[in-house]
């Protein structure tokens, strides 16, 4: 059974970046006959807007979408990332860490924290293509690369479509999965909307809300080069 999934993070309304993402998404479960799920990835709570959750589904609904089962928040599953922490440091494949977030590949913690007062974030130690990224931040956060992986397999998520923005991402959620036992879903990556200055549209570059399902939702088939006739028969709005 085909499972695919929209994972948005509620930091925001929804914009045509988000649309694009979603329609190509929700249009390669229904071609495969499979189901398609939503997850809100509040786990960021400072980047988090109040509000911004139930706007992000009534925005869906709007604009004709129906996904399968219950939305699921990763606000509710720390333990189930405790847990997957918890393996990883018994499988001793992660080490505390003082560095940046950004110090993937300069992060001298391998061998030992040197400065004991700063606070410690968790690292895979990466191999081949895999740098040492952050699976469980400073801040007290589960990092995005964890907790993804961790939702992906507890709902049995097997194909994940995305934007090419999160490419990078796909070899460190791999090797996540290798190293807890998961089985890998199959990863497609869609080109990026860009705004004018040719920066990724989104709500750091002030992208505007969606506002226009009948139109935008064409705009976006016509973005992934699918037929607008498709706005009729697969979104009831």
């Amino acid at each position: 059974m085909y499972r695919g999934r929209f994972a948005p993070s509620p930091t925001g309304p929804l914009h045509f970046g988000s649309l694009v993402a979603a329609v190509a998404s929700y249009l390669d479960a229904r071609a495969a006959g499979g189901e398609w799920l939503v997850r809100i990835e509040d786990l960021d709570t400072p980047r988090n807007v109040p509000g911004a959750a139930g706007e992000i589904l009534r925005t869906l609904e709007r604009f004709g979408f129906e996904w399968d089962g219950p939305v699921m928040y990763q606000s509710e599953r720390i333990a189930a990332y405790e847990a997957a922490l918890d393996e990883l440091k018994q499988k001793n494949v992660v080490y505390p860490c003082t560095c940046s977030r950004r110090d993937n590949f300069l992060c001298s913690c391998r061998d030992g924290v040197s400065d004991r007062t700063k606070p410690k974030s968790w690292r895979i130690r990466g191999k081949d293509e895999v740098d040492d990224f952050v699976v469980f931040r400073a801040d007290g956060i589960f990092a995005y690369q964890l907790a993804v992986v961790v939702d992906d397999a507890a709902q049995g998520i097997t194909d994940v479509v995305r934007g090419a923005d999160l490419l990078d991402s796909t070899p460190r959620q791999r090797y996540l999965q290798a190293l807890l036992g998961y089985s890998h879903p199959n990863y497609q990556h869609i080109p990026v909307v860009t705004n004018e200055a040719g920066e990724k549209l989104s709500k750091q570059t002030n992208a505007p809300p969606l506002h226009d399902p009948a139109t935008q939702l064409k705009e976006a088939l016509r973005f992934l080069n699918q037929p607008e006739d498709l706005c009729e028969s697969l979104f009831h709005f």
